[in-house]
């Protein structure tokens, strides 16, 4: 019973730092070239992932995978693409994914950007109606069985 109260009084605390960050006024501005090329960049990067992937064209959830992309500012990455390996080369599109990897770590550190540092599984991919897609995730943040 004991630790109800403490558990109450953390989230509590972490609530105000929540607010606290919020009400701060932002930097000001940093020199736009640098984050406009990584922007940019990046931009160009997932633009040519997604043409790699194409469609995800798939005959059965074997052939599907999922690729993370992107980074956060805390770890990890930004969300999942489904992909199929029947029509992808695979090592090709890991490449591009680790270059946008790379782009978006360099964009995070020159803007200076936060995140809620919530660890994004992987949901994994199925094969439904033709195309690989990802599983739906559960309300507990699991890939749904």
């Amino acid at each position: 019973m004991r630790t109800y109260p403490f558990l109450i009084l953390l989230g509590c605390a972490a609530c105000v730092a929540c607010a606290v960050a919020a009400a701060r006024p932002a930097k000001p501005a940093k020199p736009a070239k640098p984050q406009a090329a990584a922007a940019a960049g990046s931009g160009d990067t997932l633009s040519r992932i997604r043409a790699m992937i194409g469609d995800a064209a798939c005959t059965d959830s074997g052939q599907c995978r999922t690729l993370a992309i992107g980074a956060r500012p805390c770890g990890g990455p930004q969300a999942y693409l489904p992909w199929s390996s029947a029509h992808t080369d695979g090592a090709a599109l890991m490449q591009l994914a680790e270059q946008y990897k790379q782009e978006r770590q360099a964009a995070n550190a020159a803007s200076g950007e936060m995140s809620d540092c919530r660890f994004l599984p992987d949901p994994g991919a199925v094969c439904r109606a033709g195309t690989c897609q990802l599983n739906p995730v559960s309300a507990n943040g699991q890939p749904a069985v």
